[in-house]
């Protein structure tokens, strides 16, 4: 029987960044993948494949519809569909090769196989080789992640009807793909394939698209997504779908009972994901889950089992690849006696459309409903010399800061890699800084970033270049 310290189950962001921390603090560890490959979702199947494919398409749009404006002509410009998927298949491969080097350089024990809870202190795992062995362990991660959810009667048959894993592998262009949900996977998606030619159609159960993030935001987005020729169905509930060997059939019906058909030739099915914990066997060692399927934790992350942590999409908290590999590097370095700290609303949100559209702390809806005082300031990119160089001249960042102390509270943006500029927020956030704080800031000239230091000037109404 092999023994180890940490054992962490999957090999997602969570589970590897944990196994890394883990072995950096002298733990003897050992990290459980059934698939052949690390890295999980997110380097396999969903954040590196979607953005690699989602930059694909921006410089062919770009190359389309904006190199003329720079002086630069192409004919014939044409799409090689087979290799922008062969590019992103190359990205994966590489960023997958670097986590396998991660492993060795880390001196973490992986163990390919099925993992099954035996006990608190033991796993058993059954190998893609047939053979089954047992793991004694003092503690545990648990980090499986999520699957793509669906609606209820609706069946992904990975063929006409897909999610994000299928919609990255197609065969073909979408001549016309429905999208059943507005999150931020169903427009991430739809407009890779708005961009190379398919008609995209959005059905969304709320009135707005993003509907986790700012209102402003989701505004903003839309209008940019609808110069793409992208259709939008708000306030739609969709009650079926039906697929053939060519094509497939949605319905929904809108607030009012009215009923629209869309017939296309792929449907993406993007309402969410779900935890996944099948086959673990959490009813062996008595771990409770919650309504939606989520492993209930602690505010160390450790279930109602001593010794047995979860992390990642498998617990409370958004879904994002970046908060399971901090709550990795948190359990790790609570098992170390470290006492390390999470503030979850200060978490990013990035939608890596473009523009693009990034968030952090308290949007203004939420603001309104606790009552609480505050101001704001915004500033457009059109008035950004940066942006205006670039043709990307969509979009804006928006401040709220407290009204009586100044201290920021939420900053949102679409526009132009916003998702290196939310960075900046995130920073400013966590020293609890005030907008005037920012303002005070020398900000590099002409950048994009410097957007956000107009936009905390407006906060009090001392915007320079508006």
């Amino acid at each position: 029987m092999d023994k180890f310290d940490v054992t962490i189950i999957g090999s997602g962001p969570g589970g590897y960044v944990a196994a890394i921390r883990c072995a950096q603090l002298g733990f003897k560890t050992a990290l459980v993948e059934k698939y052949d490959t690390l890295g999980g979702t997110c380097l396999n199947v969903g954040c590196i494949p979607s953005k690699a494919v989602l930059d694909s398409s921006e410089h062919f749009y770009n190359a389309k519809h904006k190199f003329q404006s720079h002086g630069i002509r192409l004919e014939n410009l044409q799409l090689d569909f087979p290799q922008m998927l062969a590019h992103k298949d190359d990205v994966v491969q590489n960023t997958v090769a670097g986590v396998d080097f991660l492993m060795r350089k880390n001196k973490i024990e992986v163990i390919q196989g099925v993992a099954t809870l035996l006990s608190p202190g033991s796993i058993g795992v059954h190998g893609t080789d047939g053979v089954s062995t047992t793991i004694e362990t003092k503690y545990t991660i648990l980090a499986t992640g999520s699957k793509p959810g669906s609606l209820p009667d609706i069946v992904i048959d990975k063929k006409r009807i897909i999610s994000s894993t299928e919609a990255l592998v197609l065969p073909e262009i979408p001549k016309h793909l429905i999208v059943i949900g507005g999150g931020v996977i169903g427009m991430e998606i739809g407009s890779v394939y708005a961009r190379i030619g398919s008609k995209v159609s959005v059905m969304e159960y709320t009135d707005a698209i993003i509907p986790s993030m700012d209102r402003t935001m989701g505004k903003e987005l839309q209008k940019s997504l609808k110069k793409l020729g992208m259709d939008f169905y708000l306030s739609h509930k969709v009650t079926g779908a039906q697929s053939t060997d060519v094509g497939v059939t949605v319905t929904a019906e809108d607030t009012a009972g009215k009923v629209t058909a869309l017939e296309g030739d792929y449907c993406l099915m993007a309402v969410g994901r779900k935890p996944y914990t099948e086959g673990l066997g959490l009813e062996n060692v008595g771990i409770k889950t919650d309504k939606g399927g989520r492993i209930e934790v602690n505010e160390f992350l450790e279930t109602s089992v001593p010794g047995i942590y979860a992390i990642g999409d498998v617990v409370k908290g958004a879904m994002l690849a970046h908060k399971a590999s901090e709550e990795g590097v948190f359990v790790a370095e609570v098992l170390a006696g470290q006492k390390p700290h999470m503030d979850y609303m200060l978490i990013p949100g990035i939608v890596y459309t473009w523009p693009e559209v990034a968030s952090v702390g308290y949007t203004e809806e939420q603001l309104k409903a606790s009552g609480r005082a505050y101001r704001t300031g915004s500033f457009p990119f059109r008035a950004n010399a940066r942006a205006r160089m670039n043709d990307d001249l969509e979009g804006q960042i928006k401040v709220l800061a407290d009204d009586q102390t100044d201290e920021i509270l939420g900053i949102h943006m679409i526009g132009p890699r916003v998702s290196d500029i939310i960075g900046e927020a995130v920073t400013a956030m966590s020293y609890r800084a005030s907008a005037e704080d920012i303002s005070r800031m020398s900000h590099g000239h002409p950048t994009f970033y410097e957007s956000l230091k107009e936009a905390c000037l407006a906060v009090a109404n001392r915007a320079i270049h508006i």
